[in-house]
């Protein structure tokens, strides 16, 4: 505050500090595996997308063009985090073609994958350097879509009600193995199977552990990590296994996908902003404080 930063400004100078620490942390990991792990996201300003910021579409994209390179320059092990909305999606060509590592988040949908890796292979194709550190990663939402069902197509069977969520997940994860197998990256092109936590009560906290075990990356709460550490229950590889065609067949019948990407992006991109929104009125209230 005494150097004249606005709350903006210290919101992110914290962000940089805290995630190059992480980086620290996690460098020997990135350095062992010649780039394949050990990384740690950035997340560009959720509140590109906050309507009350009234910025147009072509906006929303320069700023997460600049924003992104800005705050990956100068970092070996950092990802930038990009929504897959219609902004985000519109900017990752030319960052992977600039040599970015991007992490797309908020993917609800098959078409947003496709989308966002479609356009991230045409950008690694332009690189510089060739695609010897070319990583990207797409972070598909799970417990998400098993709320969406159990509010908005309750006519689901008990069988398929509450597999929505890792059946997409799983579909997801099979296309782009499938995508990736003959494209001779030297690393890993992965999924990230997000918001992992259950949410309902009759559930194990390890519902989404187990069903997504053998393969790619989990970003799972704390007490869901606490949960598995406790259980001593081996796991078995379950990532490649789809419950019966009869259940595939009635999922595909009674979910509207585009409808469902619709509602989730919009709560989505609500749970991303509010948080920063709260930092920087936090940040605003120590400055009175401190001021006083």
């Amino acid at each position: 505050m005494g150097a004249g930063l606005t709350d903006e400004e210290i919101a992110w100078q914290m962000t940089d500090d805290l995630v190059q620490h992480a980086q620290q942390v996690f460098h020997p990991v990135w350095q062992s595996t010649s780039g394949n792990d050990g990384y740690v996201s950035f997340e560009v300003d959720p509140l590109l997308e906050d309507d009350q910021l009234g910025l147009s579409h072509e906006e929303r994209v320069e700023q997460y063009l600049q924003l992104a390179q800005q705050w990956a320059r100068g970092h070996q092990n950092r990802m930038i985090k990009v929504p897959a909305t219609a902004a985000g999606l519109a900017a990752v060509e030319e960052l992977a073609a600039a040599g970015l590592t991007l992490n797309v988040t908020l993917i609800f949908t098959l078409r947003q994958y496709h989308a966002a890796r479609d356009a991230i292979w045409r950008g690694a194709q332009r690189r510089a350097n060739g695609l010897a550190l070319f990583k990207s990663v797409y972070s598909i939402f799970v417990s998400r879509v098993d709320v969406y069902t159990a509010q908005h197509v309750p006519q689901l069977t008990e069988a398929a009600q509450g597999l929505v969520g890792i059946v997409n997940a799983k579909r997801l994860w099979q296309d782009n193995r499938q995508f990736w197998a003959d494209k001779s990256c030297p690393l890993d092109q992965e999924i990230i199977f997000a918001s992992t936590g259950t949410k309902n009560p009759e559930d194990t906290p390890d519902k989404y552990v187990r069903a997504f075990a053998g393969s790619d990356i989990e970003t799972n709460p704390p007490a869901t990590n606490d949960y598995v550490a406790a259980n001593s229950t081996p796991f078995t590889r379950q990532v490649d296994i789809l419950p019966s065609e009869a259940i595939l067949a009635e999922i595909d019948a009674e979910v509207d996908m585009q409808h469902l990407e619709d509602v989730l992006m919009d709560e989505g991109i609500r749970k991303f902003a509010d948080p920063q929104r709260d930092l920087l009125n936090l940040i605003g209230e120590k400055r009175a404080v401190h001021a006083a």
